[in-house]
């Protein structure tokens, strides 16, 4: 495990060394402290000591789960998980999410993209202490405490479904959301409501806010896993 300065610290779980080094060049060059642990017996060893600003985890390690490890950190860490995984499978980024990662990026990844949704994490963090009361993405206005849109400073006319939706969405900015966090929290948790159906009321509520529907700039689609409201 490394350590170096005193800087916004990243933890870092994976067990495979070109990994690590690749991060921590990525990383430490913009100006994050990185620490490493190979295996999540080493994570806990780490945690136990100091808690980083953002946690980057291998769902495949020799001693653990990353889904299981993810799921045993979310009962007393509330710090931002972002799982980095050659696991690709639909079914994999939605039990880790579910089990309380904020993102998940697939291996191979660019280094942009990978420095872009940390800093959206840890900018997302740094400004929850509390909901946002309005939430202002270019001409987009959210007022969630006044339950009203206006693009450009006209007022856009909502459905109740279709505020629920997006206030649901930009107070979880820059976060991928699945389609059954998505139902539990516009619908309620003992709703039966189906993909197609959230598909539906997302259409139609880029048809209201999006300069381009067909090309979204603020609601997009993860395939097969959910949503991000997209700041940057």
């Amino acid at each position: 495990m490394t350590e170096r300065g005193h800087r916004q610290c990243l933890l870092v779980i994976d067990d495979e060394p070109q990994i690590l080094r690749a991060l921590d060049t990525i990383l430490g060059s913009r100006g994050y402290e990185v620490v490493s642990a190979k295996t999540g017996r080493e994570a806990l060893d780490v945690l136990m000591q100091r808690t980083p600003d953002l946690i980057v985890l291998d769902l495949t390690l020799p001693d653990v789960d990353g889904i299981e490890l993810c799921q045993q950190l979310r009962t007393w860490l509330t710090v931002p998980v972002l799982v980095l995984s050659v696991r690709n499978d639909e079914s994999d980024k939605i039990a880790a999410l579910e089990m309380g990662a904020d993102d998940y990026l697939t291996k191979p990844f660019s280094a942009g993209e990978l420095v872009a949704r940390v800093h959206a994490l840890l900018r997302r963090v740094a400004g929850s202490t509390s909901t946002p009361p309005v939430v202002q993405v270019n001409d987009l206005t959210i007022d969630i405490a006044g339950h009203s849109v206006s693009r450009s400073g006209e007022l856009v006319t909502l459905t109740p479904t279709e505020f629920s939706l997006l206030a649901f969405l930009a107070r979880h900015a820059d976060r991928l959301v699945t389609w059954s966090q998505i139902s539990q929290e516009v619908w309620g948790v003992d709703a039966l409501v189906d993909v197609r159906t959230i598909r539906v009321h997302v259409s139609n509520l880029r048809k209201k806010i999006e300069p381009n529907p067909t090309v979204p700039r603020f609601v997009m689609t993860e395939p097969g896993v959910g949503l991000r409201f997209n700041t940057r």
